[in-house]
């Protein structure tokens, strides 16, 4: 018998081989951009209204990206197997975080509002992500419906794909859980169902529920429908998208403590404020990551406001100042309101950390997040305890639970990625012609999903990514996809033993 008959006979398992999954990859990439050329509906309605003239653009968008999905839906993913594993699920997450953002490219193209590919690709990854980074110096010279599907961009991003993917596929079942796992890695996310599916569903209605809440306090503060409609998008997604290079001097002190309340909301875990709206108080009890989270944002705020006032400003604009730029730079918003007229180098430092340790876990803000956080300092406290009393018995709890270690060093290496994420990018836009204050802090803060830090420019610099070479945007495209997906996923697909398995 011929040496190549018995090699295909042998199982894979037996060549070090097993299949992988492509055509469900395909099939679930495909049933996302039908989905989002479903969702192109919103800004061409909006172009009918305005009349902007963007409605045949976004019509031929829709169409390509339709046709494009149903491509891979019904003729590379025909016939798939809803058999997702472990190596398919990271794949899919890493790959789907590109694929949606490139397409997210062609109404921006299509319409001839930016030019450059790698301007287009720039803005919608940072849309999709909910980084707010945006090289557009003067984003109301866009039409109004693009100017909306901007900030729908950061609303769809703001849930993450794969929890869309498992509400409408029970059928993955197994696979499912990882997708869910691995839009989470290295955090624990609660299930709010015993089915996931029905989880997943609990999160998207209180999601909804928050934006439209939002739009409607908006309105009611005088706030217009597009601009309360794009600004609803923004807060909840904590993505921070403004209709104008103003930002948000233009809306009244009812309009900016909606904001503000909206964005201290968005920086908390869903699943806390699903339990908030069932008025199941117990959960909050016991939850030392909001506790942890709603006193380093009062503590963080009163010293703000003190730093502010000790250099010369007023009590009041300091106060007010603190409160929001504390919350946006917490929930990784980024947005931004007019400065004191003195600042103060430790609420740059105090920014600079909140950056860094970013939102609640489970929230759409960014960032490390504070239950990492909490989980780290622990065990650091165990260990110098330890290290005092050697025949002590330590173990970390966070919620009245043992965290295994497996788990915490997890932790360790997802911050030591983090930085080392941080450093070379920041080394990239040093070699780019920025200087090493700005090219830190901008690595920091879109690795972090905020985006627009009012942080360079108070440490003297000017804060325009119009102006960056391609190569630097390329390199902060993919600080705000590694950020996005938490790293994980990244570093699984590139490393060798991960196809080896």
């Amino acid at each position: 018998m011929p040496i190549h008959t018995k090699i295909e006979e042998w199982p894979a398992e037996r060549l070090g081989l097993r299949r992988f999954n492509f055509r469900l990859i395909a099939r679930l990439t495909g049933i996302l951009l039908i989905y989002m050329a479903i969702s192109m509906v919103l800004p061409l309605a909006v172009s009918l209204f305005y009349r902007d003239g963007a409605q045949f653009a976004i019509v031929i968008s829709g169409t390509t990206i339709l046709i494009l999905g149903l491509f891979l839906r019904n003729f590379v993913g025909r016939n798939a197997t809803f058999d997702l594993k472990e190596t398919e699920s990271y794949w899919f997450t890493a790959f789907i975080w590109l694929a949606i953002p490139f397409c997210g490219t062609i109404p921006y193209l299509f319409s001839g509002t930016i030019g450059s590919f790698t301007d287009a690709v720039f803005e919608s990854v940072s849309g999709f992500t909910t980084t707010g980074s945006s090289i557009l110096s003067k984003p109301e010279n866009l039409p109004e419906s693009l100017l909306v599907y901007r900030s729908f961009t950061q609303w769809i991003g703001g849930m993450g794909f794969m929890l869309f993917v498992v509400a409408i596929l029970r059928k993955l079942g197994v696979g499912g859980e990882q997708l869910y796992e691995a839009e989470f890695s290295g955090t624990r996310q609660r299930k709010l169902h015993p089915h996931l599916s029905k989880s997943v569903t609990r999160l998207f209605t209180i999601y909804s529920i928050l934006t439209f809440t939002m739009m409607v306090l908006l309105l009611v503060s005088g706030t217009s429908v597009f601009e309360s409609l794009c600004l609803s998008f923004s807060t909840v997604s904590t993505g921070g998208f403004v209709p104008h290079s103003m930002g948000l001097i233009s809306l009244s002190n009812g309009s900016l403590s909606v904001v503000t309340v909206f964005m201290i909301l968005s920086g908390i875990s869903l699943a806390q404020l699903y339990y908030l709206f069932t008025f199941k108080w117990r959960q909050y009890s016991r939850d030392e990551e909001l506790w942890s989270y709603l006193g380093i944002f009062v503590l963080v705020s009163l010293v703000s406001t003190i730093a502010f006032t000790t250099v010369g400003n007023d009590f009041r604009t300091s106060l007010r100042y603190s409160i929001f730029h504390i919350a946006s730079s917490m929930s990784s918003c980024g947005f931004y309101i007019p400065q004191p007229q003195h600042w103060s180098f430790l609420v740059s430092v105090l920014t600079f950390l909140l950056i860094l340790m970013g939102a609640s876990a489970g929230s759409t803000g960014g960032g490390i997040k504070i239950l990492r956080v909490i989980t780290l300092y622990k065990y650091i406290s165990n260990y110098f305890t330890r290290m005092i009393h050697p025949n002590a018995v330590t173990c970390v709890k966070v919620n009245q639970k043992v965290v295994e270690e497996d788990y915490i060093n997890k932790i360790f290496a997802f911050v030591f990625l983090y930085i080392a994420f941080i450093l070379i990018g920041a080394f990239i836009l040093t070699l780019c012609g920025c200087t090493i204050p700005d090219s830190i802090c901008m690595a920091a803060a879109n690795i972090s999903n905020l985006g627009p830090s009012p942080l360079i420019n108070s440490l003297g610099g000017s804060l325009d990514y119009s102006t960056l070479p391609q190569i630097a945007k390329w390199a902060l495209s993919t600080l705000m996809v590694a950020g996005r997906i938490e790293l994980f996923a990244i570093i699984a697909i590139v490393s060798p033993a991960y196809w080896k398995r």
